[in-house]
């Protein structure tokens, strides 16, 4: 059975699988610089279902697996599904911004591999009382870790105006952000707004009947944004991929899947930073102290195929991007 069957009889099939093999499988089995006699180490700083840990603890026989996950319904599930694994997996419950103190923690001074698989998880979209989606109707609640207090239910009834409309504007790239936060100021003075039905009617109500008939359905950038907002999803980002790099030794490789264009860019930017020289452009020959610090996997953003995007619907959105470090951090 290869890898996409096993995943599929599991009930969840993993984004751009393959090409997470590929390219992190080097950085874990020496080919890339991995630390002779011991054990490689890969990171899955967003485990969800475990589809990928599981697909790359099969492919490397001596993997030792960390996996970190907000949600603690992710985590019951993947300890299910990672325990023929044994002690060669350690599952933490925690945010991946705070991917230092884990491997502190851990006693762990490196990883080989890190993965970033930034989209909402199954258990998150599959379960209607968390209330990620519009398609159903459930509480306004949308917290990945349900153990923090702020929920879209907050949000929605209790941000002022123009911090409801800078988020529909920043976070969902909503160009009627202004209209659709006038609509739940309204709104939620009748009476508090706490069912996602409620919610996306509003929203559709809010758009210009143009706009509505086309571009699928005119909620899904209000939720995104909500998402974003309650499980603060940007800024832990832009803390969590420079530490992620941190970690990584010469040879160590990293891969993002990003689902929406902001998170891409800060991607794209942080890999940029990192893959360039940054020797003063009046000096005649590069200095090896500003030599780039990682080298780019990917050619822009990777796609999935069309086949996958036929059979697997969480692969629509997805870019992925990798890097590998080619010099220590001086």
């Amino acid at each position: 059975m290869d890898m996409g069957d096993h995943a599929a009889k599991s009930g969840h099939v993993p984004v751009m699988l393959g090409r997470v093999l590929t390219l992190l499988t080097p950085a874990l089995t020496g080919a890339a610089g991995a630390v002779p006699g011991r054990d490689p180490v890969c990171l899955d700083a967003t485990l969800g279902m475990g589809g990928h840990a599981e697909a790359l603890l099969r492919a490397v026989p001596r993997l030792r697996l960390i996996g970190l996950d907000r949600d603690t319904t992710a985590l019951e599930r993947s300890a299910r599904r990672l325990a023929p694994y044994g002690d060669r997996v350690t599952l933490e419950h925690a945010v991946y911004d705070e991917i230092p103190g884990v491997l502190r923690r851990l006693g762990v001074p490196a990883v080989d591999a890190v993965l970033f698989d930034l989209g909402v998880s199954s258990p998150q979209l599959d379960e209607a009382e968390r209330g990620f989606a519009y398609s159903y109707d459930a509480p306004l609640d949308m917290r990945m870790d349900r153990t923090q207090r702020l929920t879209a239910a907050e949000v929605v009834n209790g941000y002022p105006p123009a911090e409801l409309a800078r988020i529909l504007r920043e976070y969902g790239e909503e160009r009627f952000a202004q209209r659709i936060a006038a609509a739940i100021v309204r709104e939620r003075e009748r009476a508090p707004l706490e069912s996602t039905r409620r919610l996306a009617d509003l929203v559709r109500t809010a758009i210009p009947a143009a706009t509505r008939r086309t571009g699928g359905n005119p909620a899904k950038r209000t939720f995104q944004a909500l998402r974003i907002e309650v499980n603060g999803e940007l800024d832990i980002w832009r803390r969590a991929l420079p530490a992620a790099l941190d970690a990584l030794p010469v040879g160590g490789r990293v891969a993002v899947l990003s689902y929406h264009s902001l998170e891409d860019r800060i991607t794209k930017q942080v890999l940029a930073a990192q893959a360039a020289d940054t020797t003063p452009p009046d000096l005649p020959v590069p200095l090896p102290e500003h030599e780039p610090r990682f080298r780019l996997l990917t050619r822009g953003a990777e796609l999935p195929s069309d086949e996958e995007t036929t059979t697997n619907p969480r692969a629509g959105s997805v870019r992925m991007r990798a890097a590998e470090r080619v010099r220590e951090a001086t």
